[in-house]
C-alpha cells in the first residue's frame, strides 16, 4: 500500500522527468565538474526542524507535513540533552530524531517554529542560539514560523532582511535589525519567515514549491485537500472585531513586553 509520501515523490518524478532528459543530453558533452557543496539530488535535502519545551504544534505540523511529505530527511533537533519527547505549549509532544550536537551540520533547510514563554526560554538559551547561528551560517534557507522568528532574530540571522512573525511580535523584529512586513510569508534572500501558526501551511508550500518546483507543491496541496473556508473568520488584525482585537492583545502583553527585551546575542558558535 503506498504512503503519501512515495505518491508524492512519484508524482514529482513524473513531472520533471522530461526536462531532466533533455537538460542531460545538452549537458552530455560537457566535462564533469566538482559537485557542489549542497545536495542536488531529490530526496537529498537535509532539513532541520528545531524543537524545544513550549514550542506551539501547528507551526511545527504545518511545515512538517509539507517537507516531509516531499520525501526530503528531516531532522527533529531538539535542545534538550536527550532524545525524551518535547512537550509544545499545549501538551502534544513530539519525538525527536537527533541532539543539537548531533545535527548534520550542512543543511538545506533550517528552521524554528514559536511559541510564547518557551520561545523567549529558548531565544535566551546560549547552546540553543549558537546552534542556530552555527547551522544558519551554512544553511541553503534559514526558515521559520510565528515567533520563531525571534530565536532567528537572537541568532542574527535577520540582520538587513525583511521578515515577518506572528502579529504581536512583527514590529520587535526591528530590534535584530530586521525590516517587519505584515503578510503571511515573507522571503529575502535564502532568510524565508511565515506569519503566525496557520501560516506554517502557506510557509510548507512556499518552500516545497522552492525546492522542487510548482507541480510538487500543488500536489501537496491536492493531497492535503488545502481550500480554506474558515467557519468564522477574523483572523487577521484588520479583519477580527475590536473587541476580540483588544482582548488578545491584553493577554499578550506580557509576552510581548518580554519579546522585546530580546536582541542578537553575541558570540562565536561552535565548527
Amino acid at each position: 500500500m503506498i504512503d503519501r509520501r512515495t505518491l508524492l515523490t512519484h508524482i514529482a518524478a513524473a513531472a520533471v522527468l522530461p526536462s531532466a532528459l533533455s537538460r542531460a543530453a545538452q549537458a552530455a558533452p560537457r566535462e564533469p565538474g566538482p559537485r557542489a557543496s549542497g545536495p542536488k539530488t531529490q530526496g537529498e535535502e537535509q532539513i532541520a526542524m528545531l524543537l524545544y519545551p513550549g514550542f506551539t504544534a501547528l507551526d511545527f505540523v504545518g511545515p512538517h507535513h509539507f517537507l516531509a511529505g516531499m520525501g526530503a530527511q528531516v531532522h527533529l533537533v531538539t535542545n534538550q540533552p536527550d532524545l525524551r519527547p518535547v512537550p509544545s505549549d499545549l501538551g502534544l509532544a513530539i519525538q525527536p530524531t537527533v541532539t543539537m550536537a548531533d545535527c548534520p551540520t550542512h543543511l538545506t533547510v533550517l528552521f524554528t517554529p514559536g511559541g510564547t514563554s518557551g520561545t523567549l526560554a529558548a531565544a535566551r538559551d546560549r547552546a540553543t542560539i549558537d546552534f542556530m547561528r552555527d547551522r544558519a551560517s551554512r544553511a541553503t534557507y534559514v526558515t521559520s514560523v510565528c515567533t520563531g522568528s525571534l530565536i532567528l532574530g537572537v541568532a542574527g540571522a535577520l540582520r538587513g532582511r525583511r521578515a515577518t512573525s506572528h502579529w504581536s511580535v512583527v514590529p520587535l523584529l526591528s530590534q535584530f535589525g530586521a525590516t517587519p512586513e505584515r503578510h503571511r510569508v515573507v522571503r529575502d534572500g535564502n532568510v524565508i519567515t511565515g506569519a503566525g501558526v496557520s501560516a506554517g501551511i502557506d510557509f510548507g508550500i512556499t518552500l516545497v514549491e522552492e525546492i522542487r518546483g510548482r507541480t510538487m507543491a500543488e500536489a501537496g496541496v491536492l493531497m492535503a485537500e488545502y481550500a480554506p473556508e474558515p467557519p468564522v473568520t477574523g483572523g487577521t488584525l484588520e479583519t477580527a472585531r475590536p473587541e476580540i482585537a483588544e482582548l488578545l492583545m491584553a493577554g499578550l502583553e506580557g509576552f510581548v513586553a518580554e519579546a522585546s527585551t530580546l536582541r542578537i546575542r553575541t558570540g562565536h558558535s561552535p565548527r
